[in-house]
């Protein structure tokens, strides 16, 4: 079960994240990741984790979805920045064995992580707290056009079946015998990609004769299914805008220094 799927299980929660507005959920949640992305200055690192912890505790999300989430990107992130510590910069904290350990290095490595956790906990909130249909609804509101949003919603509703019918291709494979050779044989696995993607394409071909024959391109109004007017929304909104801004003010006027 992917990301998107598994999220879906909280989305039917009640908290002051759940409830809030997608389209201020959205606006707010976006500033605060470009904020989070142009920190440049380690001593933000706090302030950085202390806003998303705020946010997560709001949220009343288990921490086990969090690091089910970020467990396997962490390991790729590692992997790419393990060695700052012994490479980048003049400073250093500890010298043996050949290797040297870096002050700037130790801190680059901080801080990316730092802003790594935050972008995908801010991503996260945002998936297990907004039904991805309001989701895209959402963003059609806000003047994404309605191509795209058509688009990303019939990939995500098809990629589960598209998922169904590989396992459903895989398990004839080995019923077959398929694998219990010690030779990989390539050609069945050729025969996998073409027989699934030839399927794709047929069964896309499919949905969209359904779709102009139920009138899909007229005109309609488009509503986002949240019509909600409580002026808390707004205030939240502007509050998440103004940490973003914070953030951005303190490490402009850190750097100067």
């Amino acid at each position: 079960m992917g990301l998107l799927s598994q999220a879906d299980i909280y989305v039917r929660r009640s908290s002051p994240l759940h409830r809030w507005e997608p389209r201020y959920k959205l606006m707010g949640f976006f500033a605060l990741m470009l904020a989070f992305a142009n920190v440049r200055d380690w001593r933000l690192i706090l302030p950085m984790l202390a806003t998303i912890t705020a946010l997560y505790r709001l949220a009343h999300l288990p921490l086990s979805i969090l690091w089910q989430r970020l467990r396997y990107p962490g390991l790729i992130l590692l992997g790419l920045v393990v060695a700052l510590p012994f490479v980048a910069g003049e400073t250093i904290l500890w010298q043996g064995g050949g290797l040297t350990l870096r002050q700037e290095g130790c801190l680059a490595l901080l801080l990316i992580s730092a802003r790594f956790i935050s972008i995908m906990t801010l991503g996260l909130l945002l998936l297990a707290t907004t039904p991805f249909v309001t989701l895209m609804r959402s963003l059609r509101s806000l003047g994404l056009p309605s191509l795209f949003v058509d688009m990303t919603l019939l990939t995500y509703r098809y990629l589960f079946d598209l998922g169904e019918t590989l396992h459903t291709m895989q398990t004839a494979l080995r019923l077959r015998g398929f694998g219990q050779q010690q030779r990989l044989r390539l050609g069945p696995l050729a025969a996998l990609a073409g027989s699934l993607l030839i399927r794709s394409y047929e069964q896309s071909e499919q949905v969209y004769r359904a779709m102009r024959l139920r009138g899909y391109g007229s005109a309609q109004r488009f509503s986002t299914g949240t019509e909600r007017r409580s002026p808390w929304h707004r205030v939240g909104f502007i509050a998440i805008l103004l940490t973003a801004l914070g953030l951005l003010s303190a490490n402009f006027w850190l750097s100067e220094l």
